[in-house]
């Protein structure tokens, strides 16, 4: 079914993806605030950043398969109903169960981006299907770079419950957009639901992900921690057998498994650790004291202008990417990205001096991000058949996400590991080299992820063989 209005949908799809990310950055500023806020202690309040990560993971996947069984744009339709339900309980909460309750119905929002790229491509002509689901993939990167300015502005000139408020416009705004001008793709896959798989689902990730966002607080060689970890490889060892057994899984592990889906997704993780890892770096250099000698004592607000221009870059390098993956092909556009977020990563100990050069430092890894994050549904579209569009995308936005995750847990660590105590500042700070470290880790992680997609064959012949 093609759009009518194809520039139109395109603009929708991506401001709808921009306002998704936005949502998971609004936090960012308030969250050293968060125990303060909620009159709980930090342990309880990591728990609203924990449960959008874990609805998230959950939704993401199974949805781009209903999707995929019922039709994007109902999909799309729930979780912006999700997405805005979520914001409302937050803007409304001063305790901690119900906002966190509307952090994890927030985490619903995050199925908009595979869900979005299904809709284009079955909506769009052949020759813009390309540009536009990589203009949508980046949208995640894009909001994630606006979002830090921009929720810092209102953080710390109004009251923290506006920056959901703003997420509550937003998801009304994106749910009304839905159901005007989002055509209603026909389902593309005859398939029946799975609740086994789906529940198995579930629990594996859960059961992954609450340790290695919680392991930096319960240790990481803690009984609980482990025997988590332990348990999540017992339960994707039931989910795969079972996968593999029925005629209709909610993953298609013989093709999640395949050399080109498999190849792009593990650059997707890398690629999400690297995104990530600068969002933990750079405010904080930016943003600690100039006594420590290497601290820039910047604003909350000034560090977000000074991040913002990366926002800007990632969204002109969407359409940049189009252009060079036609001439090249996404493979190149993706170990072009990588490689680049590597090299700024390895030169970032020396670009750390200034917030100028700060500054620069995001915008070079921004560019890498956009030129990644735009090939990685067109290698998936590629190697797919049209069926799985939805749930395929859906396991590599989860991908993202996953690496997102370890970044965080790493970063922290290295953080947490190196620390310098500085006269006149309560408590140890991160070390200069703590931030060197972390750099070096990153960079190493993103040519990890060049390497990956340089493996990668040509995922139409796969997908054909």
């Amino acid at each position: 079914m093609r759009s009518r209005h194809p520039s139109v949908l395109v603009v929708v799809l991506s401001a709808a993806g921009i306002a998704v990310s936005l949502m998971q950055t609004l936090i960012v500023p308030v969250i050293p605030e968060l125990p303060r806020m909620l009159s709980v202690g930090a342990a309880d309040a990591s728990w609203a950043i924990t449960a959008t990560l874990l609805t998230a993971a959950v939704a993401t996947p199974v949805f781009g398969r209903f999707g995929d069984m019922y039709g994007p744009r109902r999909m799309l339709i729930v979780s912006a109903l999700g997405l805005t339900a979520g914001s409302l309980v937050c803007a409304l909460s001063s305790t901690l169960v119900p906002f966190v309750l509307g952090r994890g119905l927030q985490g619903l929002g995050m199925a908009i981006i595979p869900l979005g790229i299904a809709v284009l491509r079955a909506a769009m002509p052949p020759e813009r299907v390309g540009s536009a689901t990589g203009t949508m993939s980046s949208s995640l990167g894009v909001g994630g770079a606006l979002g830090l300015p921009l929720s810092a502005i209102i953080a710390q000139h109004y009251h923290w419950h506006a920056l959901f408020w703003l997420a509550t416009g937003l998801g009304v705004t994106a749910l009304v957009l839905f159901v005007t001008l989002v055509p209603a793709v026909p389902p593309v896959s005859t398939g029946r639901f799975d609740p086994l798989g789906t529940v198995l689902l579930a629990a594996g990730l859960v059961l992954l992900l609450l340790p290695i966002s919680k392991g930096a607080v319960w240790g990481w060689t803690d009984r609980l921690t482990l025997s988590l970890l332990a348990a999540s490889l017992v339960t994707f060892g039931l989910f795969a057998a079972w996968q593999l057994a029925i005629p209709s899984p909610i993953v298609d592990l013989r093709t999640t498994l395949r050399a080109p889906v498999l190849l792009t997704n593990l650059s997707s993780i890398c690629m999400g650790f690297s995104l990530f890892a600068l969002s933990l770096i750079a405010p904080q250099i930016l943003e600690l004291p100039a006594a420590t000698g290497y601290g820039l004592g910047q604003s909350l607000t000034s560090t977000g202008l000074w991040l913002a221009p990366g926002g800007l870059a990632m969204m002109m390098c969407a359409s940049a990417s189009a252009v060079l993956a036609a001439r090249r092909g996404p493979k190149f556009t993706l170990v072009l990205g990588s490689a680049i977020i590597a090299l700024g990563y390895l030169v970032g100990p020396w670009l750390i001096g200034s917030a100028a050069l700060i500054g620069l430092l995001n915008v070079i890894l921004s560019i890498g991000v956009g030129f990644g994050f735009a090939a990685l549904p067109t290698l998936i579209n590629a190697a797919v058949p049209i069926t799985e569009t939805a749930a395929a995308n859906g396991i590599n936005a989860l991908a993202r996400s996953l690496g997102t995750s370890l970044s965080s847990a790493v970063m922290g660590a290295i953080m947490a590991a190196m620390v310098v105590v500085v006269p006149g500042i309560d408590g140890a700070v991160p070390s200069q080299a703590a931030f060197q470290v972390a750099m070096y880790v990153a960079g190493t992680v993103a040519l990890l992820g060049a390497l990956l997609a340089a493996l990668m064959p040509d995922p139409v012949a796969a997908l054909r063989a």
